[in-house]
């Protein structure tokens, strides 16, 4: 049974992660039970694992869908989201590893090819390499539970993330600022390299207003 739940909750995570899931779409329960083969009760039980994590929210007559933020919402959770991310930035500054500053740089210099090579082309596959950029500074904090969290955050405005490299110029700007956050943390630059991640992951309110309304 806890195979089956685990099972359900991975998937549903992997659906966000991808894309394939945006705020506001509905949970379709008996679709993931037919594709999975698995009960309604471990369905139910990664449902109630998602909803205590706010990642669905349970509407009446609607059943579960994805969470979509209000206004209010979004700016809270990026607020707490830019800390985290700042936070590992500047510990990864402290704690990198040469292994790690390595693969670290071969990111940055992806996602400047990315950006030369395309332009504002390919939004969708610059946002993977945005990913890992992302997922190698909260690797390098040596902080597993840090990393925990900055996941369970993104992954509430992972949608809003990728639909801003639709933006023109998004894509360059991004790919600099990787450029040199990764400086700052490679030079040890605890203060410099928090400072800036935070505001790298920063949308100003009229930003995110315009974002709210892209994805409806």
């Amino acid at each position: 049974m806890a195979g089956q739940t685990e099972t359900v909750l991975n998937a549903i995570l992997m659906g966000i992660d991808r894309g394939e899931l945006n705020p506001g779409d509905p949970i379709n329960e008996n679709a993931l039970i037919e594709r999975y083969e698995v009960s309604r009760t471990p369905l139910r039980e990664a449902l109630l694992r998602l909803e205590a994590m706010g990642l669905i929210q349970r509407q009446p007559r609607k059943g579960a869908v994805l969470f979509k933020p209000s206004l209010e919402e979004f700016l809270a959770i990026l607020e707490v989201h830019a800390r985290l991310e700042g936070q590992a930035a500047g510990l990864a500054a402290r704690r990198i590893s040469s292994h790690a500053a390595d693969r670290l740089m071969q990111i940055v210099e992806a996602c400047a090819t990315h950006a030369r090579d395309q332009g504002n082309g390919d939004p969708d596959g610059y946002y993977a390499l945005n990913l890992e950029f992302h997922k190698q500074v909260a690797e390098a904090s040596g902080n597993p539970f840090l990393l925990d969290m900055i996941k369970m955050n993104a992954r509430k405005l992972l949608a809003y993330y990728r639909a801003r490299y639709d933006y023109p110029g998004a894509i360059a700007q991004s790919a600099q600022e990787h450029r040199q956050l990764a400086e700052l943390i490679l030079s040890h630059k605890a203060d410099a390299a928090e400072a800036l991640m935070e505001r790298h992951v920063q949308f100003d309110r009229v930003t995110v207003m315009d974002l709210l309304a892209k994805l409806g």
